[in-house]
């Protein structure tokens, strides 16, 4: 029998005692209690403090205690009444001895106490001896419940590599039983599995790293938590939880290349962009931490470049810029890999980085000509003649085969018409002659394709300049209407006239403006150059007569400044005009006109007049016709039209 068998049957004994007291002493006035220190007196009610031992298992009723008023002469005449929780059924009352009797096992975690009423009565006369008192029955905890976890399996996440005493994380169970009495709910907690990496606090349930652990070498551990109550003792309750416990990840590892060299072709015809090969440094680390970038050292870095794939890891090697076989087959360069995340308390153990080298073989590929020149600037005077040399264009195959190359001109067969390309040398010529003034700069694509593989082809274009030559004389930019009044004086400035070259001069145009030969002695005009490619006509004489001549006719001389320098006449016709104080030249524009339709102005004047005597007369007939057709004057038809006839050639007359 264990310590707890024993405790239960001592409080069962004392809680019978005053049964057997009450039965051995029927008649005493007052009841002995046991244990002096729990009797209360209240009112001239006697009992003890009532305690009922839970889960106790019952063949009859068991004596609880016995209540009674010390006014009971045991003879009979009291009657004493039980109500309240559980009265009649859990709990029994002998109506005579007053002695309480629980019928039932009862559990404190279902319902720790009961509280109930007692009253005594006279038997004969039902009246009330004592007035009605409320007492409470207890129920006795034992150590029936084991402790619960009741917010497990756990789980928790620390850090690897964390040093000893890391607070991991901390549970708790739980007792039913009672934790003010005894030792049943007191809990004391153990590890029975995680040694030896965790421990756990005995009081508080906080599990604590005792070892350092790395993640890459186990990063999940499954620990397992005891819970035993009275304080650990024997013949206690225990329960068990599980805490799984996840290593996380630090950047403890640096990248570390699988290969000390790595080996890779390129075509020299690769674009640039093109993927050459792949490289990967391992990191037993994990996400950000895994996370790297490459390095390539030297030079070669203008030539190639290595982008890292994100997902992978791998290192991707692309070209940066061509490359060529015949000028350099091989590149060797050394690539660093280096984690993008630090951790400080791992950087004395050295930088985090791997170094491996890289080996690049060109291919040979079948490229297509080379040119000499991005482009081709030429120039050829305009006027030269057919057959007369442009240019000359070199194209070569870069490969070792060394193909002979066939010329072109392509795109456009206006250009075909103006230049020809020898096809074996890129010779360029003109086959027509060039003007400048149409065209200044005429821009040709030429193709070179090797004879051997004509899918092998280049272009480059070509831009031929036509140079200028004086070939086009100075000239009016516009025709001048000059206009002189009759009044006019002796070097009154009547016109400014300029001139205009269509061809090019690199110093720029200079003109000279003076009579022409035949024009040396005129008496009427003079020409003064302005210096400015402008000239000044003025008036020679003193008045002009517009009866005596109407207009004149000027022969100017403009000489350019080209090599060889051009002259040109141009006549300038002078009207002579009849201008009022205001010098207006409206009649002399007129006149002008007039003159140019060699017509004098009475004779102008006679044919305004037959013009309208005979649009005068036509209206009149058309009048004449309406008016038969309204027959207002039926009568006298002659008089109405002797009437229109007079009246025209009144009209005449006046004019």
């Amino acid at each position: 029998m264990n310590c707890y068998a024993w405790l239960s049957l001592l409080l069962t004994l004392g809680h019978l005692w005053p049964c057997l007291s009450s039965m051995q002493n029927h008649n005493t006035h007052k009841m002995n209690q046991p244990f002096a220190t729990l009797q209360r007196v209240k009112r001239g009610w006697v009992w003890s403090q009532f305690f009922v031992l839970e889960e106790q298992i019952l063949t009859e009723p068991l004596c609880v205690g016995q209540l009674k008023s010390d006014s009971d002469k045991h003879d009979g005449t009291f009657k004493y009444i039980l109500t309240g929780d559980g009265a009649g059924s859990i709990f029994t009352i002998d109506e005579y001895t007053g002695t309480i009797h629980v019928t039932q096992k009862l559990d404190r975690e279902e319902k720790p106490f009961y509280t109930l009423r007692a009253q005594a009565i006279n038997r004969n006369t039902q009246l009330p001896v004592e007035p009605e008192s409320e007492f409470i029955i207890k129920v006795q905890d034992i150590n029936d419940q084991e402790p619960k976890f009741l917010d497990g399996p756990y789980e928790a996440t620390v850090p690897e590599m964390s040093p000893e005493g890391t607070s991991v994380i901390q549970v708790t169970a739980t007792d039913g039983d009672d934790p003010a009495y005894g030792n049943s709910a007191r809990l004391l907690y153990s590890i029975l599995q995680g040694q030896p990496y965790f421990s756990v606090e005995p009081k508080t349930g906080v599990i604590r790293i005792s070892s350092q652990m790395d993640r890459e070498t186990k990063e999940q551990y499954f620990v397992i938590i005891q819970a035993k109550d009275m304080v650990g003792q024997m013949g206690g309750f225990s329960g068990t939880t599980t805490v799984t416990i996840n290593l996380s990840d630090i950047n403890d590892n640096k990248p570390i290349f699988q290969q000390k060299f790595y080996y890779m072709n390129i075509s020299e015809a690769a674009p640039v962009g093109s993927t050459i090969g792949k490289i990967m440094a391992e990191d037993s680390d994990i996400g950000e931490n895994a996370a790297m970038n490459y390095v390539i050292e030297g030079e070669e870095s203008l030539v190639f470049d290595i982008i890292t794939n994100n997902e992978t890891q791998e290192g991707i090697v692309i070209l940066k810029e061509r490359v060529d076989f015949e000028s350099k087959r091989r590149y060797s360069f050394r690539v660093k890999a280096i984690n993008r995340q630090m951790d400080d308390h791992f950087m004395k153990e050295g930088p985090f980085e791997d170094t491996t080298i890289i080996k690049i073989s060109v291919e040979d590929a079948d490229e297509p000509p080379v040119f000499t020149s991005q482009n081709y600037v030429m120039e050829i005077a305009e006027g030269a003649t057919n057959g007369s040399f442009v240019g000359a264009i070199t194209a070569r195959d870069p490969d070792n085969a060394n193909s002979p190359i066939r010329y072109s001109i392509v795109h456009s067969t206006y250009l075909k018409r103006l230049f020809s390309i020898n096809a074996h040398n890129g010779t360029i010529i003109i086959t027509k002659l060039l003007d400048r003034e149409t065209a200044a700069w005429h821009n040709i694509t030429v193709t070179a394709t090797e004879m051997r593989n004509p899918e092998q082809v280049s272009e480059v274009t070509v831009y031929v300049q036509v140079l200028d030559v004086n070939d086009h004389a100075p000239e009016l930019p516009k025709h001048y209407e000059i206009y002189v009044c009759e009044n006019a004086r002796s070097g009154q400035l009547i016109q400014t006239i300029s001139a205009v070259d269509k061809d090019d001069s690199v110093e720029g145009h200079h003109f000279y403006f003076s009579l022409a030969r035949e024009a040396t002695n005129n008496s009427n005009f003079t020409v003064r150059d302005n210096q400015d490619n402008t000239a000044g006509i003025f008036t020679a004489k003193n008045g002009f007569s517009r009866q005596e001549q109407f207009a004149f006719f000027l022969p100017v001389l403009i000489v350019d400044n080209g090599t060889p320098s051009l002259t040109s006449t141009n006549t300038l016709t002078v009207s002579v005009c009849d201008c009022d104080t205001e010098a207006s030249a409206q009649s002399c524009r007129f006149g002008a006109f007039m003159f140019s339709m060699g017509l004098s102005l009475e004779t102008l004047v006679a044919v305004l007049a037959c013009i309208l005597v005979i649009l005068v007369f036509f209206l009149a007939m058309l009048v004449l016709r309406q008016r038969r057709k309204q027959s207002l004057f039926p009568d006298k038809p002659e008089e109405f039209r002797e009437n229109i006839v007079s009246c025209l050639f009144y009209s005449i007359c006046n004019m």
